[in-house]
């Protein structure tokens, strides 16, 4: 009997945390973030994390796990995230997973298997010879197709960590196709998404609401404590670009405008990403998203497929 999950994602800036946490109150649920980031202690602000009163209102599992300089792949969310869901069905009550970091939760709820990702030397050869004749930007491209979040973290010009990067992706889903036949789990999976000009200016907005809660402050905070600024964490955005401007000198209003815009390539991404799992039951959101119709939908949904009471 498989294990039953439901799923909220959608790109970034969309509500999935609210609507994850009002699941969760209402059936009975746990939450597991399928957000690269949150794992992070420390990394509040830039990462847009559910404030300490939001956590407190429902059980929240891959959240403030590991310091700012750890490592954390898509294959210890995978380990992580498949023992959480038999924990959580275990104790009878509903696993909800909230996030946007695409490929972690693909690989998941397809059943990923990335056990020999090491050595392919006739891939990493072709994508040595696509670089060399398409340009590093168009070997960037490729990966941002298949892991977006790698893509915004890898320079262009690290085209070896580039290549690595989309082999581990590449490979996992060649395993997944030729292996798993059936996906792995009993699961609902709702994707949240709006309007793109809608979707930027809420981004914009959220961006300028992190600088308002000290975004920099948290950055100088980091480096102060000795997270060096060539962990995977640090490169991310938001962090990136404070960095830009408190490391490398990079005037103040142009690092925030640089920080907007990679959000909303980000977003744009994670959109095109989602498309290729088509299993998704998208909500199309407007400017005034009715988020209480949402979740009443959501739960009853959910109320139906998996017999709650």
């Amino acid at each position: 009997m498989k294990e039953r999950v439901a799923v909220i994602l959608g790109p970034t800036a969309t509500g999935k945390s609210h609507c994850a946490i009002e699941l969760a109150k209402r059936l009975n649920g746990e939450i597991i973030s399928g957000d690269s980031m949150y794992v992070y202690k420390g990394m509040d602000i830039g990462t847009a994390k559910p404030t300490e009163e939001e956590l407190a209102s429902a059980p929240h599992h891959l959240v403030d796990i590991l310091p700012a300089d750890a490592k954390f792949d898509v294959v210890d969310f995978k380990e992580r995230a498949e023992q959480l869901i038999k924990d959580i069905n275990a104790r009878g009550k509903l696993p909800i997973i909230a996030g946007g970091t695409g490929l972690y939760i693909k690989a998941l709820l397809e059943d990923y298997a990335f056990n020999n990702v090491d050595a392919d030397e006739s891939l990493r050869n072709e994508l040595e010879q696509f670089a060399k004749e398409q340009g590093k930007e168009a070997l960037h491209a490729r990966l941002a197709e298949l892991d977006p979040e790698a893509a915004q973290r890898l320079h262009f010009n690290d085209t070896r960590r580039v290549i690595r990067a989309i082999e581990a992706a590449m490979k996992g889903e060649e395993v997944n196709q030729h292996g798993a036949e059936e996906l792995p789990f009993d699961m609902v999976v709702f994707g949240l998404n709006m309007p793109r000009e809608i979707l930027y200016e809420r981004i914009n907005r959220r961006v300028d609401i992190m600088l308002e809660q000290g975004l920099e402050a948290e950055v100088r905070r980091l480096l102060d404590e000795g997270v060096p600024t060539d962990c995977q964490s640090m490169k991310s955005i938001g962090y990136r670009q404070m960095l830009w401007y408190i490391v490398d000198g990079m005037d103040y209003d142009f690092a925030v405008d640089k920080l907007k815009q990679a959000t909303r390539n980000f977003a744009k991404r994670q959109v095109t990403f989602f498309k290729g799992m088509p299993y998704i039951e998208w909500f199309e959101l407007d400017a005034a998203p009715d988020y209480e119709n949402v979740v009443n939908s959501m739960e009853q949904r959910l109320v139906e497929k998996f017999k709650l009471v």
